[in-house]
C-alpha cells in the first residue's frame, strides 16, 4: 500500500504556498509606499483556503483584490505602510506555523515508514 501525500499532508502544502504569495504581495506593497498611484494588493488567505478545499483543488493560484486604503493619498497611492508591515508580519508568523506544521507531518511520516 502507498502512501498518498496528498492526503497525508493535508491542506499545509497549500497553506504554505498561499502565504508565499501573499508574502510577495506584501513586500510588493511595501516597495511600492512612495511610488505615484501603486495600488496595493493583498490575498484574502481564509476565503482563498476556503475555495480550494471547496474545489478540491491542490494548485495554488490566488485572487488578489486591491486594498482599500484608509485615508486617500494625494499622489493615488493606497499603500498604507503600518498596515502593510502589520500584515506582513502576521503572514510571517502563520507562514513560520505553517511549516512547522508540515515538518510535523514528514517527522510523522518518517517515523511510519521506519516502523517507530
Amino acid at each position: 500500500m502507498g502512501i498518498s501525500f496528498d492526503k497525508a499532508l493535508g491542506v499545509h502544502p497549500a497553506a504554505l504556498q498561499l502565504r508565499l504569495s501573499r508574502a510577495e504581495l506584501l513586500s510588493a506593497n511595501l516597495a511600492n509606499v512612495d511610488t505615484p498611484n501603486f495600488q496595493a494588493k493583498d490575498i484574502d488567505f481564509a476565503a482563498e483556503m476556503q475555495r480550494l478545499q471547496d474545489e478540491n483543488l491542490s494548485n495554488v493560484d490566488p485572487q488578489v483584490k486591491y486594498r482599500v486604503p484608509y485615508q486617500p493619498s494625494a499622489d493615488g497611492n493606497t499603500v498604507a505602510i503600518a498596515v502593510e508591515q502589520a500584515e506582513f508580519a502576521k503572514n510571517a508568523l502563520d507562514y513560520q506555523a505553517s511549516m512547522a506544521f508540515l515538518t510535523s507531518k514528514f517527522v510523522g511520516l518518517k517515523q511510519a515508514i521506519e516502523g517507530k
